[in-house]
Formats: C-alpha cells, sequence, structure tokens
C-alpha cells in the first residue's frame, strides 16, 4: 500500500502516468497497473483519463491530502523505529593495530551482523609498543572490548580470557638485501650460521617450543633472544641488523623493507580474540555468537 500511495501521490502531482514513472524509476505499465489497484481497493475511479494526462476526480482530490499525511506519518514512523532500534543497540569496541588488525573478527561477524541488529561495532586503533601493550591487555574493557590477533604472551592470562580461531603458520622475516631474501621457502638449514632473532618477551608456550625445537636439534643457528613483546620496533631493528626473525604469515605486510619466507618448520601460534576476564553481559553475548560459529570449546 506505501508503493501505491507514493505513486498515487506522484501521478497527481505529474498529471500524467508517464511522467510519473520517469520519476519513480519504473515503468508506466507498472504506474498503471498500481493505480488501478488502487482505484479497485477504494471502490472508486480516482483519476479522469484524457488523452491529455489525467487529473484527480472529486473522490481523488479528497484522499490526495489524507494520501500525502499517511506517507509522511509513515517516514517519521520509520525514524522512530530506527531511533528506538538504536537506543538499544550495544556497541561492541574492538580494538585494532598493524600488529592486531581487526579484520579477521569483522570477516565473521558480517557473516552473521544481520542475524543480531542489536550490536555494532566501533573499531577503536592502538599502538603496537611492546611497552604499553602489557598494560593495554590488563585493562581490556575500559578503552574497548576485544583484540583480535596471535597468542603470544602467556604470562598475562590471568588478565583476560580467550577464545580461539585458529592459528597462524611460523615463517622467517629477513632484509629484502639478504642473501635468503629471495629463496620462496626457507628450511632450518638454510639458517645454518645465522642470527636468528626469537621475540618471546610474553613468555609465550608456542614460541619457546620452537625456540628449544631448534636448539635441541639444530645448534649450528645462533638464536638471540629477545625478552620483549613485538612491535614495530622489533621488525626495524631486524632490518637494520639484517637479521633473521621468527615471525608469522599474518605479518608478511608488516615492514616493506622486509620479506617474510615460509618455513618447513612444523609449527604454529593460535590466534583468536582475547576478551576481558569478567566481561558485561553484551560482551559475553557477543562472544556466545561468535563461539557458537566457531563450534569450539571454551579456552582461558
Amino acid at each position: 500500500m506505501n508503493e501505491q500511495l507514493k505513486t498515487f501521490v506522484q501521478v497527481a502531482e505529474s498529471g500524467s502516468f508517464s511522467k510519473a514513472a520517469e520519476k519513480l524509476f519504473i515503468s508506466t505499465t507498472a504506474v498503471m497497473k498500481q493505480m488501478n489497484l488502487l482505484e479497485k481497493q477504494a471502490g472508486v475511479p480516482l483519476f479522469n483519463r484524457t488523452n491529455h494526462g489525467v487529473r484527480l476526480t472529486q473522490a481523488g482530490s479528497a484522499f490526495i491530502k489524507d494520501a500525502e499525511f499517511m506517507l509522511r506519518y509513515y517516514r517519521e514512523s520509520l525514524i522512530r523505529m530506527h531511533q528506538a532500534a538504536q537506543a538499544n543497540r550495544h556497541m561492541v569496541r574492538v580494538g585494532t593495530s598493524m600488529l592486531n588488525p581487526c579484520k579477521v573478527l569483522i570477516d565473521r561477524w558480517n557473516e552473521v551482523s544481520d542475524q543480531f541488529p542489536q550490536f555494532g561495532i566501533n573499531i577503536v586503533p592502538f599502538d603496537d609498543d611492546a611497552h604499553t601493550l602489557p598494560t593495554t591487555l590488563r585493562t581490556l574493557g575500559q578503552s574497548f572490548d576485544i583484540i583480535a590477533g596471535p597468542f603470544l604472551t602467556d604470562r598475562l592470562n590471568d588478565c583476560y580470557q580467550m577464545l580461539a580461531l585458529g592459528s597462524c603458520r611460523v615463517c622467517f622475516a629477513v632484509s629484502r638485501h639478504h642473501r635468503l631474501a629471495s629463496k620462496k621457502i626457507l628450511t632450518v638449514q638454510d639458517l645454518y650460521g645465522e642470527k636468528l632473532a626469537v621475540v618471546n618477551g610474553g613468555e609465550s608456550n608456542a614460541i619457546q617450543g620452537i625456540c628449544d625445537f631448534l636448539v635441541r636439534n639444530h645448534p649450528r643457528i645462533r638464536i638471540k633472544d629477545i625478552p620483549r613483546l613485538y612491535d614495530l620496533d622489533v621488525f626495524n631493528r631486524c632490518e637494520e641488523s639484517n637479521t633473521v626473525m621468527l615471525t608469522l604469515e599474518a605479518w608478511a605486510d608488516i615492514h616493506p623493507s622486509l620479506s617474510t619466507i615460509l618455513s618447513d618448520l612444523d609449527f604454529s601460534v593460535p590466534y583468536g580474540l582475547l576478551y576481558p576476564l569478567h566481561p558485561s553481559e553484551e560482551i559475553r553475548q557477543f562472544i556466545e555468537i561468535i563461539r557458537e560459529m566457531q563450534q569450539i570449546p571454551t579456552h582461558g
């Protein structure tokens, strides 16, 4: 009925089915069918049709103001409806940075967002700084509610909960001027005689497992332990010193002067969502939606 009312008002203003059709971006035939149906429902003719166009009948003239009012009331009702929906909408604040981009979460959420209109997403940027990141993780829930990224610190596990979404493949990063930069895959033997930077200031069991494996089985690789968290400064220093760095495939484009090369190591690092130890009810519901999509058990 709403479309018929819009068409009726447009025909009355245009004085022509064809002109109304042009303004409504529909065919003249569609306009005529809608008006024939409206007149059938009304039980009286609303237009006098002539070779020079159409004009309202007495009944049509009586109806036009009511039709305009109903259309205006309908539009205002839609606005009130959307305002009410927004008032009850909860915005989930998702942190994002170069090393912890939120795209993996947003892509998954977009698959089901239409089913949960009560949730919206606010993207909140934060810095990848090894010195401030521990505070950022300890205070999850203050500036933002969720971070999506690799799990690279086990020493802060008592500060937040985790929901695993998958895993990141372990790679090596080298300066584009390094002798190994042209290789498509790096074997462990390729690293013999090289200094390998292993960043594990977060006391990650996954990273420590890789380090232990290399020390035990490949002593010809010189392990350089970096007792800090990953940040952009680590990438810069490895490029400047021409040092090979243990990194992740997900970070392949982080530094334009580094080549990230796949390795033959059968290791990976879990990634997923970090969220407050005691989340709000809304965040808990949001996490449960993602968990059901994953159909995996609770982590944390």
